[in-house]
């Protein structure tokens, strides 16, 4: 069945006997583990809260009834579920309104009850956005909108970490699961290795995140609960009817640093966790990786749009920074190296150095440090680390991402990046192969300017050149040392 009453859904009523879980039933906290999220599971109180879940979907039929599954399987169950499907061209709505109307659920912490709708609110040229404010205007009575995208999966008690932590500091905005991507259905080589990297890609921003204090700089939309209050004060705030605004290619990164902005927390839950759907073709994951940067650029750069205040050094924004300066100093440390040594080779000067081997080595062993604290490592991610090449080729497609959304914004073109998403996931387009024939070219075109010098002059370049790679080459190396040495304080991602 698909719901067509009015968006100012009244909340049900929870039952009284839903209270928060015992707390002889807190996970296992690991050596050094920080102990204030277990503090908060020792000291939960008998407030109920209401939560109000909201499932942006747009052609999910392939996940859209594992995700509700996901839902009603969890130990805090959310009251309400509202599906609010946009431009959906496939089965989405039909599969989705199996699940439709009332839920009585016997679990762990009781007999709860919820009610699942189903919105087909057809096309929508906000997309996501538009989806997203429909559901909210759906559930801002509820004391929380929890936001799950329509291909994630959360654990069993991914929704009551969430809770118990946001009730337990009224300062906390917003809260975000710890995301993975479920790597056993996948299938093929480039798909199996693409979600390896995107394992691994996702492993190091969480723990990042966890290590700062557990301050998460995206709220990501896949799954992460929100308090209705801060919502509204982000709105009051910053003159919008609306919490996520349609002209931000990163909605949740704008809508997090507004929450921060307010003066409210965005967290990321140590234990909740939930898998979400990973790009298993190149174009794919090209395209959804621009779309991502291209975005996160737009809010780095002071001033760049009118409609949102320029705000470089917020704290949402200087991991941000942080991030594009090492992808920089990645591309040119290959490129530079790549250009020395086919130079040298030329005109029989290189002499090979074993250190030269100590940086790759560091960065097994960090890449192998990430594997190991991922909560449900594979086999593959071990060799996916250990190996160097997959990460190492994994690194040279990040970089091409990297450098087509700063060519992208620079050239100030005005491009649909989520329509360029939705056709490369669905098998169009090939601008992903665009950075390597861009690099391709300016190899050649160094390589004839080289044979065109003279050997004096190459011998000078030579000079000059290795030993600037060679300084930024330890610089970097001693950054990854101390990433490695860095105590991860038993968090597990």
């Amino acid at each position: 069945m698909t719901d067509v009453n009015s968006p100012r859904a009244v909340a049900p009523h929870a039952p009284d006997s839903i209270l928060p879980r015992e707390p002889d039933r807190e996970p296992e906290a690991g050596p050094g583990f920080a102990d204030d999220f277990s503090a908060v599971l020792e000291n939960t109180t008998g407030h109920r809260s209401t939560i109000g879940c909201v499932i942006p979907a747009y052609n999910e039929e392939e996940s859209i009834a594992d995700v509700i599954q996901s839902l009603l399987a969890q130990t805090r169950v959310p009251d309400v579920i509202h599906v609010v499907v946009n431009n959906t061209s496939d089965a989405t709505v039909r599969i989705a309104s199996e699940f439709a109307g009332a839920h009585e659920l016997a679990t762990e912490m009781g007999e709860q009850f919820t009610e699942v709708f189903v919105h087909d609110i057809g096309k929508n040229p906000d997309k996501k956005v538009g989806a997203l404010n429909y559901g909210y205007s759906l559930v801002e009575g509820y004391d929380y909108l929890l936001g799950v995208d329509g291909d994630t999966t959360a654990d069993p008690r991914a929704v009551e970490f969430l809770e118990t932590e946001a009730v337990s500091d009224s300062r906390i905005g917003g809260i975000s699961a710890i995301y993975s991507i479920d790597d056993r259905p996948i299938k093929g080589l480039i798909g199996k290795w693409l979600i390896a990297g995107q394992r691994t890609q996702f492993a190091a921003f969480n723990l990042q995140n966890l290590l700062r204090g557990r301050n998460m700089a995206v709220l990501g939309g896949q799954f992460s609960i929100f308090s209705t209050n801060a919502l509204r004060e982000v709105m009051r705030q910053n003159h919008q009817s609306t919490p996520w605004v349609k002209d931000s290619e990163v909605e949740d990164s704008l809508l997090s640093l507004q929450i921060k902005s307010a003066g409210y927390l965005t967290k990321i839950s140590p234990f909740s966790r939930a898998d979400v759907g990973g790009m298993t073709t190149l174009r794919g994951y090209d395209a959804q990786q621009v779309k991502w940067t291209y975005g996160a650029i737009e809010l780095m750069w002071p001033g760049q749009r009118g409609d949102t205040k320029g705000q470089p050094f917020h704290p949402n924004l200087r991991l941000r920074w942080f991030e594009n300066f090492g992808m920089l100093t990645n591309l040119f440390v290959r490129v530079a190296f790549i250009t020395l040594l086919a130079a040298s080779l030329s005109i029989n000067a290189f002499v090979f150095s074993a250190w030269w081997l100590i940086p790759v080595l560091m960065a097994v062993l960090l890449n192998l440090r990430i594997a190991y604290t991922m909560e449900n490592r594979t086999t593959r991610d071990v060799l996916f680390a250990a190996l160097v090449f997959p990460a190492e080729i994994f690194m040279w497609i990040r970089l091409s991402h990297f450098l087509r959304s700063w060519t992208r914004f620079l050239s100030r073109k005005k491009v649909d990046n989520w329509a360029m998403q939705a056709k490369a996931e669905k098998g169009g387009g090939s601008t992903h192969w665009i950075p390597l024939i861009l690099l391709l070219a300016v190899f050649i075109a160094l390589a004839v300017i080289w044979s065109m010098l003279d050997p004096v002059v190459q011998s000078t370049i030579l000079w000059i050149g290795w030993p600037i790679v060679g300084v930024v080459t330890i610089l970097q190396t001693l950054l990854m040392f101390f990433k490695l040495i860095r105590r991860h304080q038993g968090y597990k991602v």
